[in-house]
């Protein structure tokens, strides 16, 4: 298959901080413990091999609980065993529980979990390595979930369920899908492929009662093969392993007092904060609620309710019900790392951002720092799309280019003029040195005069390049027509197609190939954007 691979920081799609960590900065190295590269996963291991095997117990029996009402697969009823032993280890990713998985990069973060625990077993052959989906069921971003492009069209979750705005997407009924069921096999047509798609959403959310179990079929049937296991953390018995992390933060206010420190340093670096912790980064949830919990006084109350205790009282209620405290965006990593022996997080750039807040705390509860891993990031494309870019003679590197700046480029050099004035601005500065000389001689009062003149004249020129350029803009229409045709159609909204479009829209042309070759040209440990050409020009 034809690839091409081109370094993050020439797509001008990441942010300086995600640039500088991938380019190991010196600066960065206090906010992580080890970079992502296969000899440091050694003392990664030898680190997390102090994981409790009271907490293996409990994680697998939880899983095999998960997975009771599944086809479970050899490699993932494999894997899920392995836990119990000390000798191996998780590679996590998490995600929301998009509907139909969301944007495309959903299969990106975990092809890359995978991949990532298979080079792992290559490197280090006696542990095994165990790629797990987190899925986010205690999230309540329900705007950010129910909806999924296909075609350049949004199918969206029409007909909100019950609570859709305050309870954990998780818990949320599947009622209401059949219309989007119904438009999306209208949309996908005919054909072995789309028939296998329409049959499995209709399975997934049609023949399941809420989000998380919806979302807990889709991804096991799309990688069960692969051995990948997928957790939903909202259980009691693994929320009991936190309760001793959700006491601290209600007391002690640990996440807050750690991370703002943190987040205080990298903004005097000049990075942006990705989040900023709250005192206490605690939900309550419960009965088709999740709400913030806030501290007053040694009281305690959850936000916009009647919901109050005392300090005991809540003290209480955590060690009765422990499946009611959900962690929020800061100490959701936490209850990862205390639930799972993992060596390492993947996940998008906004992801790793705010983990790079989150080392201090961890080390103020003694939890060992995972390794942060950027997921890959892919565009694909068709043969016969790759034929058009090179007839237009565009590079892979100039798709990434804002579209106005492709189109100035292209018609530059397609033009059978000279659209660009260096040379006259060059020119003219020139004669104005020698103004300046002449005013130096002789007044220094005129100095002002001539710099004006100056730079009226530069802004001269440049007005004239522009009508220059649209007027060429105009006599080359077609081509310019073609160009942002073809960037649309690989750039839909102007913005990256993994962000955008949905697995379904490929799956429906390439089949199972789609994510063979992933599973294949996706290596993690490779920090650059890959280009994927499918199928015969």
């Amino acid at each position: 298959m034809p690839t091409e691979c081109i370094p993050y920081k020439e797509t001008n799609y990441f942010n300086e901080l995600i640039l500088d960590y991938l380019d190991e900065k010196e600066e960065l190295k206090t906010f992580y413990n080890r970079f992502p590269n296969l000899e440091n996963f050694k003392a990664q291991i030898d680190e997390k091999s102090s994981f409790p095997l009271k907490n293996r117990e409990i994680l697998v029996k939880a899983l095999k609980e998960q997975y009771s009402g599944l086809e479970v697969s050899e490699a993932t009823q494999r894997n899920i065993d392995a836990l119990a032993e000390e000798k191996n280890f998780t590679v996590v990713t998490g995600h929301q529980l998009n509907l139909f998985t969301g944007p495309l990069y959903f299969l990106y973060k975990i092809v890359s979990t995978i991949n990532l625990s298979r080079k792992l077993k290559e490197k280090y052959p006696e542990n095994n390595f165990v790629p797990v989906y987190w899925m986010a069921t205690e999230d309540h971003d329900f705007e950010e979930i129910n909806f999924f492009n296909l075609n350049g069209k949004k199918f969206q979750w029409a007909n909100a369920p019950k609570n859709a705005e305050n309870d954990a997407v998780g818990n949320l009924s599947t009622d209401g899908l059949e219309d989007v069921f119904k438009l999306f096999s209208a949309e996908i047509g005919g054909g072995k492929d789309a028939d296998f798609l329409k049959e499995l959403f209709k399975k997934s959310y049609l023949q399941h009662d809420n989000l998380a179990d919806a979302t807990l079929y889709l991804a096991n049937e799309l990688f069960k093969e692969e051995g990948l296991v997928i957790l939903d953390a909202q259980q009691t018995e693994l929320k009991k392993l936190f309760i001793p992390y959700a006491e601290n933060e209600l007391l002690e206010q640990v996440s807050h007092k750690t991370t703002t420190q943190t987040a205080e340093k990298l903004n005097d670096l000049g990075y942006n904060v990705q989040v900023n912790p709250r005192e206490i980064n605690l939900f309550y949830l419960n009965d088709g609620l999740r709400e913030r919990i806030i501290e007053r006084d040694g009281e305690y109350f959850v936000h916009e309710t009647e919901i109050q205790w005392s300090k005991d009282e809540i003290l209480k209620e955590l060690k009765e019900f422990p499946e009611r405290f959900s962690p929020n965006v800061m100490l959701r990593p936490l209850y990862q790392e205390v639930i799972l022996p993992n060596l390492c997080y993947i996940g998008g750039g906004g992801e790793l951002a705010y983990w790079l807040e989150l080392k201090e705390y961890f080390k103020a509860e003694n939890v060992v720092f995972p390794v942060l891993l950027l997921r890959n990031s892919a565009l694909i494309q068709s043969a016969k799309l790759d034929e058009k870019r090179r007839k237009l003679n565009i590079s892979n590197k100039e798709l990434f280019l804002k579209q106005h700046e492709l189109i100035n480029r292209k018609v530059r050099q397609i033009s059978n003029i000279d659209i660009d004035f260096s040379e006259q601005k060059e020119h003219l500065v020139e004669q104005f040195q020698q103004m300046y000389e002449l005013a130096e001689k002789t007044d220094k009062s005129f100095l002002g005069a001539v710099k004006a003149q100056e730079v009226k004249q530069l802004k001269g020129l440049d007005n004239l390049e522009k009508r220059l350029l649209k007027a060429q803009k105009r006599k080359l229409e077609d081509e310019v027509s073609r160009i942002a045709a073809l960037q649309n159609e690989l750039f839909p909204n102007k913005g990256l197609q993994e962000r955008q479009t949905n697995f379904s829209e490929i799956y429906a042309e390439y089949g199972p190939e789609l994510i063979s070759v992933l599973l294949k040209e996706l290596d993690p440990l490779q920090a650059e954007f890959k280009i994927l050409t499918f199928g015969k020009e």
